[in-house]
């Protein structure tokens, strides 16, 4: 088998564990992934191999992308990704790799894109905590100095200021896996996971 796959992130819920106590977890909607691609590192310098998620209609996608699918045998995928295949895997393109690659697993790392908050202040970027807000102070929530005017006359590259917020690519790990259900195709991890409702994950076994 393939050490991740590739899902969608539901939403967030609770469940309750053996001794009643309460759980907040993730609902994550993994696979079906199909096999679209097995790299020769000969060829393609790689010894990955290429899954894909979430089928498309085929008026989406270019001729040389249906040309690829269609020498896997699989319907046109909105996602592709690389991932590197355990040892001694035996895989076939086409194959169908399911949530149920993760039954054995303790721990799992999600990888995701998180919100995007646009152009925002300090305060909200960094937590600063900014100025008083009364007795007439006109410092509330600027970020204040930020460089010497002199020298060397230019602010440092890396400067905790107001600017672009969010959407990158942020790696939660050591997730405990609470739950896997094969029949709806759901993983269930606990605590949060970047992004918002909708959003594609990457869910890679720890070993």
């Amino acid at each position: 088998m393939v050490k991740a796959l590739l899902g969608k992130k539901v939403g967030m819920t609770q469940v309750f564990d053996e001794e009643n106590r309460q759980v907040p977890v993730t609902v994550l909607s993994v696979g079906p992934c199909y096999v679209t691609q097995i790299k020769d590192p000969a060829k393609d310098n790689s010894s990955a191999v290429q899954i894909g998620f979430d089928t498309t209609s085929r008026k989406n996608v270019s001729k040389p992308m249906l040309g690829h699918f269609d020498r896997a045998g699989v319907e046109p995928q909105k996602l592709l990704a690389d991932v590197q295949p355990e040892e001694d895997a035996e895989l076939e393109l086409g194959q169908q790799l399911d949530v149920d690659i993760f039954e054995d697993e303790e721990k799992v790392d999600v990888t995701g894109i998180t919100k995007g908050r646009g152009f925002s202040g300090a305060v909200k970027r960094h937590g600063f905590s900014g100025g008083p807000k009364t007795h007439g102070s006109r410092f509330h929530r600027t970020h204040g100095s930020v460089g010497p005017g002199t020298d060397p006359g230019r602010v440092h590259p890396g400067t905790r200021m107001a600017g672009h917020y969010g959407a990158e690519k942020v790696t939660e790990e050591n997730l405990e896996v609470v739950e896997v259900d094969t029949e709806k195709g759901v993983l269930l991890v606990k605590g949060a996971v970047p992004g918002s409702k909708g959003n594609y994950v990457t869910v890679r076994k720890k070993k």
